[in-house]
């Protein structure tokens, strides 16, 4: 028997202020401090169905064009405890085996034809879909295939079946597709698109290959993007040894695997502890003890800290502004083709990893974003106001909360306004310009060579 508390804990793990609020804004809420609470959110096991505010617009407004970032979903560690016996994880699609998707066997076979999809260079030697007995290290597993299953499924209702935005007779040309050259973010990028396109036809499949996890195509060249990295990385070494705590259970851990102290920081435990505690399997043990619960929360409470300074030391957001400044000028450039009437392009999914989607969401100025969970989704709505047909606006939306009005571009405009979404040249103007000005810069060429003062 479950007994109902008298205040009761809603999903987001916080206590509801008013029976009446149906639909929390979960990145406005105060930041949890619990690791295992936190760890569960990141793990985003397929349980429930989703709410999601993606597609909201009031009546007279009509849907142009949505840009899709992902990524990928659960995947087998990218690191080993040495010492340890790997977790024992099978990357075969069974769509008996739980959790699962009732399209899961139809995506399977439909992923075994895939020969006449174009895919960019390296791409077309990648496997379509998981199929090892004993995940390979960095293999999306079965959850991650049905992460983005669900994710798709969600996304067609709302800009398919009630926007119309692709009709039956959809072709290439209204698609752009581009994943990094990783299995598991191609592998991610069908499974969304298995359920979300009208009708799967791999004739219509184009699928770009991007070789930078920051998706910086041809304007990679930035020195003081890497400068900015570096010294986001010195900040992240004196955290990690300011904390007594952590290296006590480094220490400890490293006497449980019989390896020196530094070689288990080396082997990033907390990557491979999270695919243990995702796939509830034990943590590892030897002749001398176990790895438990504390070991993992205390590292884990470690990880959260370090993101909480983060945002303070804004030397990340420095570093975010020249990361993501490609991607986003790519971004801007295509909704303006398509409020200019265009038709091309007008759905475009990124399947990409943390390291993408993180900077987006920090350059943005999305600072009550939780760090990119798996099959974590960020949506770029572009609408056009019926009532006026040259005004054009966008909504952005992350893990299908509204977060337009988060961002640095827009939070003052909210303030003054009463329409629900961001005017399309807000964003452009900071993308082109705003951008910049941090760096005493007015181009991302100048900002990538211009010293910090």
């Amino acid at each position: 028997v479950h007994l109902i508390p008298v205040n009761p804990i809603r999903e987001d793990g916080l206590h509801p202020k008013s029976r009446k609020r149906i639909m929390p804004d979960l990145l406005t809420e105060p930041p949890a401090i619990d690791p295992v609470y936190e760890a569960h959110v990141y793990c985003n096991i397929p349980t429930i169905a989703e709410r999601s505010m993606e597609g909201h617009a009031p009546h007279y407004f009509k849907l142009l064009s949505v840009q899709v970032l992902i990524r990928h979903g659960d995947r087998y560690p990218l690191y080993a405890i040495p010492k340890t016996k790997r977790p024992d994880i099978d990357c075969m699609l069974l769509p008996s085996r739980k959790p699962s998707h009732p399209q899961l066997e139809a995506f399977i076979k439909h992923m075994s034809k895939g020969s006449a999809a174009q895919m960019d260079g390296s791409l077309s030697s990648l496997p379509r879909y998981p199929s090892h007995s004993l995940c390979e290290m960095g293999e999306l597993t079965q959850t991650g295939v049905v992460q983005h299953l669900r994710n798709g499924q969600l996304l067609r209702e709302i800009y398919i079946n009630k926007h119309k935005l692709l009709l039956g007779d959809w072709t290439a040309k209204q698609l752009y597709l581009e994943t990094t050259g990783k299995s598991r973010t191609l592998q991610s990028a069908l499974a969304l698109l298995y359920t979300f396109l009208p009708d799967f036809d791999w004739k219509k499949i184009n699928m770009r290959h991007q070789w930078s996890t920051i998706f910086c195509s041809g304007s990679c060249d930035c020195p003081m993007r890497n400068h900015y990295l570096e010294e986001e990385q010195r900040r992240q070494y004196s955290l990690r040894v300011k904390n007594n705590d952590l290296e006590k259970i480094y220490v400890d851990m490293a006497k449980i695997v019989g390896i020196p102290t530094r070689q288990l920081r080396a082997s990033n435990p907390i990557d491979s502890l999270l695919c243990y505690f995702c796939h509830n399997i034990s943590f590892p043990c030897t002749k001398t003890g176990c790895i438990g619960m504390e070991h993992f929360k205390v590292i884990k409470r470690h990880q959260l800290e370090d993101e909480r300074e983060r945002q303070e030391k804004k030397l990340y957001f420095l570093y975010a502004l020249l990361a993501t400044h490609p991607f986003l000028n790519q971004t801007v450039n295509r909704l303006q083709r398509i409020a200019e009437g265009k038709k091309e392009e007008v759905f475009v999914l990124y399947s990409a990893h943390d390291v993408t989607l993180s900077p987006v969401l920090s350059a943005l100025g999305i600072t009550e974003a939780r760090f990119p969970r798996f099959a974590a989704r960020l949506v770029f709505e572009l609408w056009q106001d019926g009532k006026r047909p040259k005004e054009h606006f966008i909504r952005i939306l992350y893990n299908g909360a509204d977060v337009t009005f988060q961002t640095s571009f827009c939070k003052d405009y909210y303030k003054r306004s009463s329409k629900p979404m961001c005017p399309l040249e807000k964003f452009v103007n900071f993308v082109k310009r705003d951008m910049f000005l941090v760096f005493n810069s007015t181009s991302y060429y100048d900002a990538c060579r211009r010293r910090p003062l």
